[in-house]
């Protein structure tokens, strides 16, 4: 973990921020064959007191957008104005994919595989060699904000390392009623970030290319309850109010369609299964040869899928497992509540 131990200031790509002040930088990136500038924009927060130099970034994957109105909206918050450390928020990581509404870059290759990136390699590889070089090896703690692949839908949750102390920490601290255990995939930011001694969240919630405002809300809370559990920003006095308690899986398992056809339905995120409860029925476009997709494990569907059209083998539904049952029902329903009651309370 690497925080400052003394307050100066902050210097990134040669810039030099001062305490108590706010830039916007942008990271210069491959051209376009048009000849056209690309830049990765990065907005610096650097509190007037010393503390943890958190990065927020988003749109890794170049359509999954919930997480770049995420940090608009926690660059919003008056709060900043106290905070301690440093926030470091990159808003779109794959600003290629963002063009093109595309989870890719242009050479096809998925950034989230390409880390720790090279200087003179593949275009994936010098847009992740430039992120790790100018911003993430400056940060002593992360989160990385994805959705759902195109045509997929998650439910609000944590994916990361929770064998670590100081990351199963900050998780649990977030605020959302699922955490996964995930291992680490080769060349992923997680990972590289993790060989770095930089402890970093992955924030799963809504769809690719879609503002899911259930998402959205639960991002900006989660990451200012990551804030405060760091001391980057003074404690409020509230009212007391249920707080829902994250349940760890201690297990996922994809639920796939045995046959070709359409899907009359799928059960809603957050929905507990039952071994043997029906999952979603598919059938042939003129109602024929019916099938009832059961599942065979008891958990709660954290994604699904929501499009109607699927070919044998494609995925249905993604179940969590967990050892403490029905009581992680109560967790979510209260999970729900609260943003129901906030958002309301906030203008949404």
């Amino acid at each position: 973990m690497r925080i400052q131990s003394e307050h100066g200031a902050f210097v990134i790509a040669e810039r030099t921020v001062s305490p108590g002040t706010r830039v916007s930088i942008d990271l210069p990136l491959p051209r376009l064959y048009t000849h056209a500038p690309v830049t990765m924009p990065v907005v610096v927060h650097h509190g007037r007191q010393a503390g943890p130099r958190l990065l927020v970034s988003a749109a890794v994957h170049g359509d999954e957008l919930n997480g770049i109105e995420i940090i608009r909206r926690i660059l919003q918050r008056g709060s900043l104005t106290r905070l301690r450390g440093t926030l470091v928020m990159v808003p779109f990581v794959n600003a290629y994919g963002v063009l093109s509404h595309s989870r890719y870059l242009p050479d096809r290759r998925d950034l989230n595989r390409s880390f720790p990136g090279s200087e003179s390699g593949s275009l994936a590889a010098r847009v992740a060699h430039v992120f790790m070089k100018e911003v993430v090896s400056l940060c002593s703690h992360g989160i990385d904000l994805h959705t759902a692949a195109r045509h997929r839908s998650n439910l609000p949750q944590i994916r990361a390392d929770l064998e670590e102390p100081e990351t199963k920490r900050l998780a649990q601290a977030f605020g959302v009623p699922v955490l996964l255990n995930a291992r680490v995939r080769d060349g992923s930011l997680r990972g590289c970030a993790a060989d770095n001694g930089l402890p970093m969240l992955l924030y799963e919630a809504g769809e690719a290319l879609r503002f899911d405002e259930f998402a959205i809300h639960a991002g900006v809370k989660g990451i200012i309850n990551v804030m405060l559990a760091l001391g980057m920003l003074p404690k409020r006095k509230q009212r007391q109010r249920e707080e829902p308690a994250p349940f760890i899986a201690r297990g996922s398992r994809w639920v796939r369609a045995p046959e070709s056809g359409i899907v009359r339905r799928v059960l809603d995120l957050g929905k507990h299964v039952n071994v043997g409860d029906t999952i979603a029925i598919i059938a042939s476009p003129l109602g024929e040869n019916e099938i009832e997709v059961r599942s065979e494990v008891e958990g709660v569907i954290i994604g699904r899928s929501t499009i109607p059209l699927v070919h044998a083998g494609e995925a249905l539904a993604h179940i969590a497992t967990f050892e403490e049952g029905d009581e992680i029902d109560e967790s979510l329903e209260v999970f729900r509540r609260e943003f129901t009651r906030t958002f309301e309370e906030e203008g949404g």
